[in-house]
């Protein structure tokens, strides 16, 4: 190569780099940009999404933080189309579907961090107080998931005649009252109470 000519951009071969780094070492070698970055040349094969991954970082905080984030809110940050809200929120709810796998058909109350984990993936992130009931039957085995309100940033209601009624609707023995505080992201409170 002529010593004038020009040097390849820095980003030629990033991307292919960045697989085998994940493909060799595993994601843990991969900092919370790169595993954005890495998912989303997947939707944007044509273009350097390492500063659209920087840019979700900066916005919403954390890795968690960005998956979790409202479609309206992603598109608010720079170059984020369908595209990248797409693969952000399927990502999302495959891991959640994963969790859910984990409490579904299988004693809840063995299983409190998964309880937990699960909670957190559907709840910690959210810009509004949710209530979600899980519905257990004699085995402590789940019914049912449902969300029973969602309120403001600071309260959330509690329909306690809509709780027995739909307790008795679905046959439970017992539930779990979920419970996320949009203030303390991370803090989720739960309550297991028998309907016997």
């Amino acid at each position: 190569m002529p010593e004038d000519a020009p040097d390849k951009p820095h980003y030629l071969g990033h991307r292919e780099r960045l697989r085998e780094k994940f493909l060799e070492q595993g994601a843990e070698a991969l900092a919370d940009y790169e595993i954005i970055e890495l998912l989303l040349t997947l939707a944007r094969p044509r273009i350097d999404c390492k500063p659209i991954a920087k840019a979700l970082l900066k916005q919403f905080g954390s890795l968690p933080g960005v998956m979790a984030a409202h479609p309206d809110a992603l598109r608010k940050v720079d170059d984020v189309g369908d595209g990248t809200i797409v693969a952000l929120k399927l990502v999302q709810a495959v891991a959640q579907r994963m969790l859910k796998r984990e409490v579904l058909d299988k004693p809840v109350l063995d299983s409190w961090n998964k309880v937990l984990d699960y909670c957190h993936s559907v709840m910690a992130h959210q810009r509004e107080e949710q209530l979600r009931l899980f519905f257990l039957d004699g085995r402590n085995a789940l019914v049912a998931d449902e969300m029973q309100s969602r309120g403001t940033v600071n309260h959330t209601p509690l329909y306690v005649r809509e709780v027995v009624k739909r307790a008795l609707e679905l046959g439970a023995s017992a539930l779990i009252m979920a419970h996320n505080h949009p203030t303390w992201p991370f803090l989720i409170t739960l309550d297991h109470a028998s309907t016997a």
